[in-house]
């Protein structure tokens, strides 16, 4: 019989039992002919029989002490509960009173005795798989024995795993130091303990009804071999991985961003109102297609035309914008079907975030718009925009510049906040979303679109939950392939889930099985909304770094100081400057620099110094980005200077100070256009930071005919991070080149 065949043969035995979980000895017999390392033990029968003591001291003499006793049951799952595991047990007569012991506290539910050897080793880990209800089988691996839930110190998966995978999870320990030499005892065998891993994977992909697996302990001998010495199998359906939802129309998709003509369903006269808004928005950019107003009243609206009925409109319809009552939505759909829209942007609330009766409704529009062939985009959304149709359709007066960053957002507060700050810094856009319910396109959609889309180069998503966890993943995993995916993730606390569900009528998965998803896929996830455009700034306008070496050039010690520590934190290294290129810079800077990394430059008001030393900074081969601090933005402080001299130095007059502050404005831009170009011939990451920023500064800073772009933030934190998550998504690339 095949190890496979065993398995299966084991598992429907005690399904058709009805059995809900397997005895240690079932389970430990899976697991030898999945061939991971397992315990040697001896079974003693126990049920109705009073002649136990003879066999059990006989199973210890072949054992050898110290051993283990342990009492079996088809109902006992949890024997250290329930006082059935006795260690240490050194000789023939506490081995008969162990026996005893058990067998009055197991009862009439003992079945057999297991006699196994004392297992020797200072290191115990834990290894075990559980079925997630949006994710599927997840696998785990951990400090093992009593330290499992004190320090909590484990690492989730996704099933199944890869190479790459299982070393993430050996390295993803905190105590990742008990993996080596410990104490006198060897290096753990880390190809022993991955082959327990990814059996537990195995397992869990070929047998479905399989729902926890936990094998705990799971200790390391001295010769650094790990032994599984327990595992309880248990048994019963796992539940289905997310929401099972038809496919969507992706030329419907891409319509609703690319609409030739656009009818405002609820178009309205009143400011303030989403059927003025939206229209206002629309209409105050070039979109070359024909917009429609539709109101029952008729009459006009902003001096245009208003139809009383989609029907009274002359051809057909790509996109309705609909923002009428969520009763009256129902009502539309035939209208809508003899116009040929192929795509429905529902815009109104009062749906499934309300309660049961919304959710009903919502399902009943669904059905039916999915019937009459109508993609619906929300309900509850804030609208969305393509920058390169000049098509915005959103409530928020933001009209960001066609750009390589595919932004969606469950929120749209959030959404508006993003959009009016990619407008303010520059960030291009590739397209917008707020995808509100997502009753019909959810974010697994969306995600599958942009992975088709050669327009787009970063995706950025604000999250609060996921219909499909399991496609999220998938999707996910691809996508990082090709372009980086930056998620916020809302409801990451106890009290976020909370508000997470009650604002959007989903309940957001378990955070740390999301953020192992989201880790095994390369997906970055950010804490701050800001980092989230932070990170598309620099993916759309940097090249990846090569390594985690940073060199930083600063005008003052503090700042410095302050970038070193943060690197730090955030894995990235700051090496020691070669003697080569402190020698070179010797050369540049006076006598008392810091001669060391980093580089501060003391403030010398030579302008060509920062550029000599970060041109010698990006040629060193000692690192992989440049950090530059304070050139950048010393404008804004001069200026302020040059006003006070204004007001009180006659000898200064209006013209003088319009020429000295031309003057520092085009050294910053000459400053920033050499960056670029270095950027570019070196092929590495340049971020600055400002020393001070005011209505004329931005993130990021284009100039004809470069691919890169120039790239400030207004706080060392704010680049630092920025970049440690292009390190990040380098590394899990790099990991997972075949």
């Amino acid at each position: 019989m095949t190890g496979s065949e065993l398995i299966g043969n084991i598992i429907e035995r005690n399904i058709k039992s009805g059995a809900t979980g397997l005895n240690e000895d079932q389970a430990k017999e899976i697991f030898r002919a999945l061939e991971l390392p397992v315990v040697g033990e001896e079974k003693v029968e126990a049920g109705g029989r009073d002649d136990y003591i003879t066999e059990v001291l006989a199973a210890g003499d072949r054992t050898g002490y110290p051993l283990v006793l342990k009492g079996l049951g088809e109902k006992i799952l949890h024997k250290t509960e329930a006082g059935l595991v006795i260690t240490g047990i050194e000789s023939r007569e506490r081995l008969a009173q162990a026996a005893a012991i058990v067998k009055d506290r197991a009862g009439a539910e003992l079945d057999a005795f297991l006699v196994q050897p004392m297992i020797q080793g200072k290191r115990e880990f834990v290894a075990g798989m559980f079925r997630d209800a949006q994710f599927g089988p997840v696998i785990m691996f951990g400090l093992g024995g009593v330290l499992t839930e004190a320090l909590e110190d484990i690492v989730f998966r996704i099933a199944p795993l890869s190479e790459a995978d299982l070393e993430d999870m050996l390295n993803g320990l905190a105590a990742k130091k008990l993996l080596g030499p410990f104490r006198g005892e060897a290096a753990v065998d880390r190809d022993a303990l991955k082959s327990v891993i990814k059996g537990l994977s195995d397992l869990a992909c070929d047998y479905p009804a399989i729902r926890e697996i936990d094998v705990n302990p799971l200790i390391v001998q001295p010769d650094g071999k790990p032994v599984a010495v327990d595992g309880p199998v248990i048994l019963g359906e796992g539940g289905q991985a997310g929401e099972c939802r038809p496919k969507i129309d992706f030329k419907a998709l891409n319509l609703c961003f690319y609409p030739e003509s656009i009818a405002f369903v609820g178009a309205s006269a009143s400011p303030g109102k989403w059927g003025h808004m939206l229209p206002v928005n629309t209409f105050a950019r070039d979109f070359k297609g024909k917009v429609y107003l539709v109101n029952p009243k008729g009459g006009t609206i902003m001096g245009r035309k208003v139809y009383e009925s989609l029907d009274r409109i002359e051809g057909d319809v790509d996109l309705a914008v609909v923002t009428v009552p969520a009763g009256r939505v129902m009502d539309l759909i035939p209208e809508m079907a003899e116009k040929n829209v192929k795509g429905m942007l529902l815009i109104t609330s009062g749906f499934r975030e309300v309660g049961e009766e919304g959710r009903q409704l919502e399902d009943a529009v669904m059905a039916k718009a999915r019937e009459a062939g109508i993609l619906v985009l929300g309900p509850n959304t804030m609208g969305v925009c393509n920058p390169h149709a000049e098509f915005y359709s959103t409530a928020a007066n933001a009209y960001p510049l066609p750009g390589s960053t595919a932004l969606v957002c469950q929120s749209g507060n959030m959404g508006t906040q993003l959009l009016a700050f990619a407008e303010q810094q520059d960030i291009g856009i590739r397209a917008f979303s707020g995808s509100g319910n997502e009753a019909m396109v959810t974010i697994e959609d969306y995600m599958e679109a942009f992975e088709l889309d050669d327009l787009t180069r970063s995706v950025v998503l604000y999250i609060e939950s996921v219909k499909d966890g399991r496609r999220f993943f998938q999707s996910a995993s691809r996508v990082s392939r090709k372009k980086p995916v930056i998620v916020l993730k809302g409801g990451r606390t106890a009290m976020g889930e909370q508000a997470a569900s009650s604002h959007t009528g989903a309940m957001a998965s378990d955070a740390k099985v999301f953020n192992a998803a989201c880790n095994q896929a390369g997906v970055i996830q950010v804490e701050q909304p800001m980092e989230l455009l932070d990170l598309s700034a620099v993916f759309s306008s940097l090249p990846l770094p090569r390594g985690n070496r940073v060199a930083i050039m600063t005008l003052g010690g503090g700042w410095g100081v302050v970038t070193t520590d943060l690197c730090a934190e955030y894995g990235l290294e700051v090496p020691p400057l070669s003697e080569e290129i402190i020698g070179k810079l010797n050369g540049i800077l006076p006598s008392f620099w810091s001669h060391g990394n980093p580089v501060d430059i003391v403030g010398e008001g030579d302008p060509n110094i920062p550029r000599t030393c970060i041109k010698e900074l990006l040629k060193w081969d000692g690192c992989d980005a440049v950090i530059h601090l304070g050139i950048h933005g010393k404008r804004v402080l001069a200026n302020a200077m040059i006003e006070s001299t204004l007001r009180i130095d006659p000898a200064m007059d209006e013209n003088s100070a319009v020429l000295y502050k031309d003057a520092l404005l085009q050294f910053e831009e000459e400053y920033t256009r050499y960056v670029v170009e270095l950027t570019q011939k070196y092929n590495k990451p340049v971020l600055g930071v400002s020393l001070l920023t005011d209505e004329l500064s931005r993130t990021l800073y284009r100039f004809d005919n470069h691919e890169h772009k120039g790239v400030f933030f207004p706080s060392p934190e704010r680049a630092v991070k920025a970049l440690a998550g292009m390190v990040r998504y380098q590394t899990w690339l790099e990991n997972r080149k075949a």
